[in-house]
């Protein structure tokens, strides 16, 4: 379901092409704009079954503060396609993906919130109409085929169009799995863990640059530092001054 193509196709490995650890590989690289699903089929992405409410409790959720819990159960499956929890480790249902864009729903994402609430209802609807359930009861290589005809434009109704929602998802849902979580994702720091990333430092001694990759995480957000905290609100009270003088 990648928007990359080679040679018009697609840039997913196709079901013969085996699908490896590179899960953590993809997302190691600096730029993960590009990260989508990790393979074709389901048997590459979890074992195939009746659905995720048959895989898993659905865990209690924190009170939405933007999403309805219909849009909130579609959206989780989807991030759940998009970044899975697998032999490897977690993925986005997980580090609570869906958690970070309701909140971003609220805030600096404002002005994507109808296109969400549209979009949501008609990825709801389209797999009721052609799959028999709603979405986030389906098997996931049926969300899977859902999801791309979502981004071949083929699911009506769609805001901007399937294909924008689909890349915007995409985003969002990569940005709630690794995000500092202060912002509401990347839950216990799965995230961080699942690229080796050790955690916010504001300094290196020798022995942490002798460790390089092998330094061990300290599970820390940027705003645990007070250091951080004070420069941020520094920042946030020259904003309001500059608001108010203008």
């Amino acid at each position: 379901m990648s928007s990359e193509k080679k040679n018009g196709k697609s840039s997913l490995p196709s079901e013969h092409e085996p699908v490896d650890s590179s899960r953590r590989n993809l997302l190691k690289g600096a730029s993960m704009v590009g990260v989508a699903a990790f393979g074709s089929s389901a048997e590459n992405i979890i074992a195939q079954d009746g659905g995720a409410s048959s895989r898993r409790e659905i865990a209690a959720r924190e009170a939405l503060e933007v999403l309805t819990s219909g849009e909130a159960e579609t959206l989780d499956a989807i991030c759940n396609c998009l970044i899975p929890s697998d032999e490897y480790g977690p993925g986005a249902f997980e580090a609570r993906a869906v958690h970070y864009i309701d909140k971003s729903l609220a805030s600096h994402n404002k002005s994507m919130r109808e296109k969400y609430m549209v979009s949501l209802e008609s990825i709801d609807r389209y797999a009721k109409k052609t799959k028999g359930k709603a979405f986030h009861l389906l098997s996931n290589d049926l969300q899977i085929s859902v999801l791309s005809d979502v981004e071949n434009n083929k699911v009506p109704g769609c805001s901007p169009s399937g294909k924008d929602f689909f890349n915007m998802v995409r985003n969002h849902t990569i940005d709630g799995t690794f995000c500092d979580p202060y912002y509401g994702g990347n839950q216990n720091f799965v995230g961080w863990d699942m690229i080796n990333y050790p955690g916010i430092r504001l300094g290196a001694s020798e022995a942490d640059v002798a460790a390089g990759a092998k330094l061990e995480p300290n599970h820390q957000s940027a705003y645990d530092h007070d250091t951080y905290t004070k420069m941020a609100s520094n920042q946030l009270l020259g904003q309001l001054g500059r608001n108010d003088d203008a």
